[in-house]
């Protein structure tokens, strides 16, 4: 047996577009902000490339001055890219291994160095124009946050599955359940907050909606959306932010999952698992992955299903459901699952060993 390396250099490449840890929306700098943290808290010696007004307890590398999203003055994004990856590589010696989370983006570079890398798949894989480039790249290491996640390109070079995680304490477990329904997230096509409502509606029950909208779904909200949100049973609450999730999501009587794309992983499933909310989520993607049918919520297919499964929430455990949270879904359950990785990376003779 290997012996396992009791402290580690790890580079974390997070985007640049949100923060570390976002300010608002934002999953993927979420995660890193997490893995980042719990790795750094077990010792090990973490740097962050991301964003200069990001906060973290490790070392942090600015490449740009805050969040591409929230500078008005960014022209153009791809520039503060290729500056971060120039950094990352001048000082790709200092890391035993380096952990990117910009998608393909570095892929030319990591071919041509002879170091200890991978790279978290954070979106969605089912889109024509990434078969080509993965085909390229294929041995390139990958880790995927779902199995499902993988369907779509199940032969390129996967070292693991790592769920997401959150710290325990990061939210608070609520016993006793809340009197509205729960919407949180991004108002776009594929989230289907139509759904939702149409579900509060048929239940009777209110619905609070904390979501964002892109520019580029700016049309969608105000056509499709806006003229739903006069029901009296709704509320649009808007964008909210880390401090005011845990007392959103804890004080529902159920969380609304009813997307119509294929989720790579849905991160607020399991922030709604941690507060003890149960959840009602359509059957796409990682869903039946993340949930547990029946204990922390139901999985349903149809707009009648999802009525049937909100009138049956009374039948499940909030406690059950913060205890699946805490068995399957912490930081310290995250980081330990992507030090095997790294461990494996670093300790190969290969630079691209493929899954055991």
């Amino acid at each position: 047996m290997q012996k396992r390396l009791r402290c580690m250099r790890i580079a974390q490449v997070a985007p640049l577009y949100e923060s570390v840890p976002p300010k608002y929306y934002g999953g993927t700098e979420r995660v890193v902000s997490y893995l980042t943290e719990e790795l750094h808290r077990q010792g090990h010696e973490v740097t962050l490339f991301a964003s200069g007004d990001s906060v973290t307890s490790a070392r942090l590398v600015a490449a740009c001055r805050r969040s591409l999203r929230l500078d008005k003055h960014c022209v153009d994004q791809v520039a503060y890219y290729v500056l971060m990856l120039e950094r990352v590589f001048q000082c790709a010696g200092e890391f035993d291994v380096i952990h990117f989370h910009v998608d393909y983006l570095h892929f030319p570079l990591s071919r041509r160095q002879t170091l200890a890398h991978v790279t978290t798949l954070h979106g969605r894989l089912d889109i024509p124009d990434l078969e080509p480039l993965y085909q390229e790249f294929r041995e390139m290491p990958v880790v995927s946050i779902s199995d499902a996640q993988r369907e779509p390109l199940p032969w390129v070079n996967w070292q693991a599955t790592v769920y997401h995680g959150l710290p325990e304490d990061l939210y608070r477990f609520r016993p006793e359940p809340g009197a509205y329904f729960a919407f949180l997230g991004r108002i776009s096509p594929e989230k289907r907050v139509d759904r939702a409502i149409e579900i509060a509606k048929q239940v009777g029950i209110p619905l609070k909606i904390a979501a964002k909208v892109d520019r580029v779904d700016n049309d969608y909200f105000q056509s499709v959306v806006a003229p739903l949100l006069r029901d009296p049973l709704v509320e649009y609450v808007g964008e909210i932010g880390d401090g005011e999730k845990d007392e959103f999501l804890g004080n529902a009587y159920a969380f609304l999952f009813p997307i119509d794309w294929p989720e790579p992983f849905g991160l607020v499933m399991i922030e709604a698992m941690a507060c003890g909310t149960p959840i009602i989520a359509y059957r796409r993607g990682s869903v039946a992955e993340v949930m547990e049918e029946g204990a922390t919520g139901f999985i349903v297919t149809t707009l009648e299903s999802a009525v049937e499964a909100a009138r049956r929430i009374p039948e499940l455990s909030r406690k059950r459901c913060r205890e699946v949270f805490e068995q399957r879904f912490t930081s310290r359950r995250m980081a330990a699952d992507y030090l095997r990785v790294y461990e494996r990376l670093a300790d190969s003779n290969s630079p691209h060993p493929r899954e055991a």
